[in-house]
């Protein structure tokens, strides 16, 4: 389904609806981001609030909505994906670097909520590094793809995740290729 993440009435609106359909929610995985590389003295507040209302809030308002029906149910798994960038930034990635390193705290706050409230519910963030997609090389179009990795790793890291036995959980973990520039 399309969903504009960064619509908290929309964000409940579909919940509501998968609710009513008897649909359940069991893994939500926060991959959507978007960015704007500029200079800071360059950046709009448009864009600003672009990219922290898709990297930020967008997660957050899905996580919300999510959580309450998981600990109602008394489980399921939440995955952020986080970035390089939450951990240590570069130029240029202002907004960017806010947004994931605000991301990354609320996922250490959910998981140390999630085992206080609902053992059955596992939150686990993954801080990703470079990754041959559109993404990273619409933005760094001469970035070196030997030195990036395939969005396939990721998404294994995430069935690692949710592959650990019940009374375990994994709250972070980063894949990065072997030569990321960004780590630590």
């Amino acid at each position: 389904m399309e969903l504009d993440v960064t619509d908290a009435a929309a964000v409940a609106g579909v919940f509501r609806e998968l609710e009513e359909s008897g649909q359940a929610v069991d893994v939500l995985v926060n991959n959507a981001a978007v960015d704007v590389s500029k200079p800071i003295e360059h950046l709009t507040a448009g864009e600003v609030d672009r990219v922290v209302s898709t990297n930020l809030l967008g997660p957050v308002y899905l996580c919300l909505e999510v959580y309450r029906r998981m600990i109602a149910r008394g489980g399921g798994h939440i995955v952020n994906i986080l970035s390089t960038a939450a951990h240590r930034t570069w130029t240029e990635a202002g907004p960017y670097a806010a947004a994931k390193s605000g991301l990354r705290a609320f996922t250490h706050t959910l998981f140390q909520e999630a085992q206080r409230d609902c053992p059955g519910i596992g939150v686990t963030g993954i801080i990703a590094g470079g990754m041959e997609t559109a993404f990273v090389l619409e933005r760094f179009p001469d970035a070196d793809t030997s030195m990036l990795q395939s969005p396939e790793i990721v998404a294994d890291t995430v069935l690692y995740a949710l592959s650990v036995p019940a009374g375990s959980t994994v709250g972070e973990l980063v894949v990065v290729p072997r030569r990321e520039p960004s780590w630590p």
